[in-house]
């Protein structure tokens, strides 16, 4: 499971005229199942995105996660962070989950951080065309692999 997170001020996604989710301050998580994903994997991403330290403490440095700020966590999947670029000039998905497999195991994710961090966790929806709108705070910006 791959995710590229986003520290944010702020961050929606909707879908048509829609917004379907939005936070404050927080994360924004994009995230992309592979096909060799599974509950280890998900247990593994949620435990970074809650604990990956990356808001400032008192003293200016990135020393408190969400879980310690309790901000918003907004989690969109994103099968496209799975290509293969290596070569040529068009991606290969092959590296992605197929869509019932990302499905499952982002469904998961979501669900489990629900139940994790009470502040709050937003969602877009699966499959659909979306657009993101978002502040990035810093600009911080990280990559998440839990393979």
């Amino acid at each position: 499971m791959i995710a590229l997170i986003q520290r944010v001020l702020s961050a929606s996604v909707s879908v048509g005229d829609e917004t379907v989710g939005a936070i404050g301050p927080g994360l924004l998580a994009l995230v992309a199942v592979q096909p060799d994903d599974g509950e280890a994997q998900t247990k593994r991403m949620l435990e970074r995105l809650l604990g990956y330290r990356v808001f400032a403490d008192a003293n200016g440095k990135m020393n408190r996660s969400l879980a310690d700020t309790g901000g918003g966590l907004l989690l969109v999947s994103q099968f496209t962070l799975a290509a293969d670029t290596r070569s040529g000039m068009r991606p290969s998905f092959t590296s992605a989950a197929p869509p019932e497999h990302g499905r499952r195991w982002f469904e998961r994710l979501l669900e489990l951080a629900r139940a994790a961090h009470s502040p709050g966790v937003e969602t877009g929806r699966f499959g659909a065309h979306m657009v993101i709108q978002l502040v990035n705070d810093g600009p911080v910006t990280f990559w998440l692999d839990t393979g």
